[in-house]
């Protein structure tokens, strides 16, 4: 029998590897690869990604800077090389985050995504293969329409938990979106205490709405559902332009010979009768829109502060090696 994860590509979802652990990403021939602080994080505590730590060390040691600056370039240089080896793996793009303190600063955003480009060039690395990584904050999605529109640099507006944040994505003409799919239920979950199936789970429910009216629309930006808590909600959303997923997710897709049935349709939705609306040069209109919604503004917060947690963590290893 042909596996869920086989089945699950041939529905067209785009099948992205959700992890910074490289050594893993290669058995499940996804096309793209997604990586974070905290994956990066856990990643760079195993023995066998010792030598990327310590190469990045080096080259802050090596390089111009206080000593702050140092452990900021090291952090960089670590990021790149972990998207590097990804590369090597994989046909398509991988994801590299901008530094989750910078999500409420337009022009850091810009400047940190502009350097991490460089940093990539200088490795021989087009930025046709990298995808910037943003937080969808009103400032972040500014920077991904910068980052777009003048420098040819194509974004992932990540921790997307609301309709009003993908819709000013699209606007902004970011290439893709994340969309979190387990966060949304984690938070339902925990304010109903009741428990989901599938069918029902607000997590699958909202990425299908933001793919319905990109669909409607005619929006080219990319949906790819993330977060998944299991593999229902994954195939709930087969035929999702993108799904990032994590290797013990893929392992299971790929053990599984269940059904996966295409459930998103870009036709269907086509045809579905939904209102349009715009936050070009409305920020008012978008923050008091996102503000109506307490879960998105409550897992938006909690995701940026443990992302930057995370980066801060790596940057304490960084800073004790720096100092050895």
């Amino acid at each position: 029998m042909t596996s869920s994860l086989d089945q699950l590509k041939a529905t067209g979802t785009v099948v992205v590897s959700d992890s910074g652990d490289f050594a893993s990403i290669g058995k499940y021939k996804p096309q793209d690869a997604t990586t974070n602080p905290s994956l990066i994080l856990a990643a760079s505590k195993k023995p066998e990604y010792g030598a990327l730590l310590d190469a990045a060390i080096e080259r802050a040691k090596a390089g111009p800077g206080t000593p702050e600056e140092k452990v900021d370039n090291a952090l960089d240089y670590l990021l790149v090389q972990f998207g590097k080896e990804i590369l090597k793996i994989i046909p398509g793009k991988v994801s590299t985050e901008v530094d989750a303190a910078f999500s409420f600063d337009t022009q850091a955003s810009i400047d940190k995504a502009l350097h991490i480009i460089e940093l990539y060039e200088a490795e021989g690395i087009s930025k046709d293969r990298i995808l910037i990584k943003i937080a969808s904050t009103w400032e972040g999605i500014k920077a991904a329409e910068v980052l777009q529109r003048d420098h040819g640099i194509n974004c992932n507006l990540t921790l997307m938990f609301s309709l009003p944040q993908a819709i000013a994505a699209a606007e902004a003409g970011a290439f893709l979106i994340s969309p979190f799919v387990g966060r949304i239920l984690d938070w339902f979950k925990a304010s109903t205490k009741k428990d989901y199936s599938k069918e029902e789970d607000p997590g699958v429910a909202s990425v299908k709405s933001i793919f319905n009216y990109y669909k409607k629309f005619g929006y080219k930006t990319i949906v790819m559902g993330a977060s998944f808590r299991n593999i229902g909600e994954i195939t709930e959303l087969a035929g999702c332009d993108y799904l990032t997923i994590s290797p013990n997710l893929l392992e299971e897709l790929l053990n599984s010979d269940a059904p996966v049935p295409k459930k998103l349709d870009a036709d269907a939705a086509s045809a579905l009768n939904l209102e349009k609306k715009t936050y070009i040069n409305s920020e008012p209109t978008f923050r008091f829109d996102f503000n109506e919604d307490q879960m998105a503004v409550e897992k938006l917060r909690e995701g940026i502060s443990k992302f930057a947690a995370d980066a801060v963590t790596l940057k304490e290893i960084i800073k004790k090696k720096l100092a050895q």
